[in-house]
């Protein structure tokens, strides 16, 4: 009897758990839900080696700028500029390199400079003028879309260096020389996700310790068998092909980063408390306005990375360069788990959130589902998600 109650009591548990985490494993089965849905109605040409990598070359500016846009949204703000920012470094990057033979390294350096520069302009606007970032942005976004014109004077400005286009189109070699199968690729996956669980299974004893651990061990134990599996069978689709992109390695770089920050560090937790609320903040001796001013110059920053990585993929700087892509940022924040009112949010909800966006339209591709229709399903997945997010706020309360 006292078996069947200690199952009951485990499964009581369980469900609590689950209830009160139900956003985050209700993103992550949603993206599984939309490839294994894409997979069947694709004939399998989803999870093909070669179209995996175009989903991560695809997507890999879009996540990198999400994270920072994350960082914005949870303070209680937006950037409506990151997209014509983009644009306009990708073209400053394209007269440095091509019309002034510049060095590419030098140019990657000024360029990432530019754009914290420019978003520390913004955030000085937002922080120490208390401008709405609403309108600083929205004034951002047309005045750099100009910018990318003048700078190109109308016309596209390429091919870039070669080594510059390694940015994006390069892979890491592989030294072992097996054919057909990148097994340096295998390594570093199998070495990755080695890591993840020992610091998961580190944390987890370190929160038993205390008397803090509130994820059930089926869960725990389940979450982390999915870790694995998903990382080596990506980490081996990847290897079937050319091996790991090397923008791969900065995104995942990048979201190993942030997470660090976001959980780890007194600037991440003053950001959470700014956005949840910034006068009690500031009471308590967190100069917001320093804050502000920093996260929109990192900001600045990613969108400058993403514009390189955007004109390296194409080998080519364009005006219309960046157009739209601060939609599917904020988007991806938004469907990720991010609160519309601030001091909420997770790094790897938005990069889930980037990344159901990126399928879906990898998906309707394939699929060939025009672009209006495309933009449509996009809207209403958008909007789903913030509807979900406010029902399960509202119920919580």
């Amino acid at each position: 009897m006292s078996d069947v109650a200690t199952s009951a009591s485990e499964k009581s548990v369980i469900l609590r758990f689950i209830k009160a985490n139900m956003r985050d494993y209700a993103l992550l089965l949603s993206l599984l839900a939309i490839m294994i849905f894409f997979q069947f109605t694709t004939n399998g040409t989803l999870f093909m080696p070669v179209n995996m990598t175009n989903i991560i070359l695809q997507n890999s500016y879009i996540v990198i700028m999400a994270l920072g846009m994350l960082l914005i949204i949870v303070a209680g703000h937006i950037d409506l500029s990151v997209g014509s920012v983009s644009g306009f470094i990708g073209a400053v990057a394209a007269v440095l390199m091509v019309n002034y033979k510049l060095d590419p390294f030098l140019s990657v350096v000024a360029c990432l400079a530019l754009g914290a520069l420019i978003g520390g302009v913004q955030g000085y606007f937002v922080a120490y003028h208390k401008i709405p970032a609403f309108i600083v942005t929205l004034a951002g976004m047309l005045i750099f879309k100009g910018l990318a014109l003048t700078v190109l004077g109308g016309a596209s400005v390429g091919p870039f260096p070669r080594i510059f286009q390694l940015l994006s189109s390069g892979y890491i070699p592989d030294f072992f020389g097996v054919e057909n199968f990148n097994v340096l690729a295998m390594l570093i996956g199998a070495l990755v996700t080695a890591v993840i669980i020992f610091f998961n299974v580190k944390e987890r004893r370190n929160e038993q310790a205390h008397g803090l651990a509130e994820e059930p061990d089926m869960i725990f134990y389940g979450r982390n068998l999915l870790i694995a599996i998903a990382f080596l069978g990506f980490s081996f689709l990847m290897a079937k092909y050319k091996g790991l992109p090397n923008v791969l390695v900065v995104m995942f770089g990048l979201i190993a980063l942030f997470i660090f920050i976001t959980t780890r560090t007194t600037f991440g937790r003053r950001i959470y408390a700014m956005g949840g609320n910034e006068k009690a903040a500031r009471l308590s001796g967190i100069n917001t306005e320093k804050l502000t001013f920093l996260i929109f110059a990192i900001m600045g920053a990613l969108a400058a990375l993403a514009g390189l990585i955007f004109a390296a993929r194409l080998n080519v700087a364009t005006p219309k360069a960046g157009l739209g892509f601060e939609l599917d940022v904020i988007a991806a924040c938004f469907i990720g788990g991010a609160a519309t009112t601030g001091g909420v949010g997770k790094v790897i909800g938005a990069v889930i959130g980037a990344f159901i966006m990126g399928v879906m339209n990898n998906g309707m591709s394939i699929m060939g589902i025009g672009i209006d229709w495309q933009q449509i399903i996009k809207g209403v997945v958008l909007m789903l998600a913030v509807f979900l997010d406010v029902y399960y706020k509202n119920r919580a309360h």
